[in-house]
């Protein structure tokens, strides 16, 4: 990786203002959630519309289970994060299992909580994986130095750590974190 910082992103982001937070910190991306299921879950006109505020700013996701549920903004952001793999030239596979040899992938994110913000402790054969890992799951500001040290991932992901209530961030929290990361 040499002197490039450690990727972090920033997941769940509702408003304008906290991509500007994000920006500002110095995080590597966003997340949007595409999801219904999610308390931080953004209808389809207003999540292109965060994403076409992040562009050429900061690289933007949009996370959800599976493709159908976001089918109709897939385009609009940088990179698609799936929990059901998914053949796309810019996935992000989210799991807790080792994946596939044969399920290419751009990024490939740990995160055994499925997006509930429990930590768990992050398995050996991580170390193993090959690409862009990001751990995810229960990082804050406290645990994430040790993670890394640990585990030496290409990066990080945070979300339920960072905000005062679901969908509703902290820039505090959230320059914290990244302080953290960062060391």
């Amino acid at each position: 990786m040499g002197n490039e910082p450690m990727f972090a992103k920033v997941c769940g982001l509702t408003t304008e203002e906290q991509i500007d937070w994000a920006v500002e910190l110095g995080y590597s991306a966003i997340g949007v959630v595409g999801t219904p299921k999610s308390k931080r879950y953004r209808e389809p006109d207003r999540a292109r519309e965060l994403a076409a505020y992040a562009r050429g700013r900061i690289r933007s996701f949009v996370v959800a289970f599976d493709r159908g549920e976001i089918e109709e903004v897939v385009d609009d952001f940088d990179v698609v994060q799936l929990y059901h793999w998914t053949a796309l030239p810019n996935l992000a596979y989210c799991s807790a299992n080792r994946p596939d040899p044969a399920q290419p992938y751009e990024y490939y994110f740990y995160d055994a909580s499925t997006g509930s913000g429990v930590f768990a402790e992050f398995p050996d054969w991580l170390d193993t994986v090959p690409g862009k890992v990001v751990l995810a799951g229960g990082l804050n500001a406290d645990n994430v130095a040790g993670v890394i040290e640990a585990h030496r991932p290409y990066g990080v992901d945070v979300s339920s750590s960072v905000e005062i209530a679901p969908g509703v961030k902290s820039f505090d929290a959230m320059r914290d974190f990244i302080a953290a990361v960062r060391g």
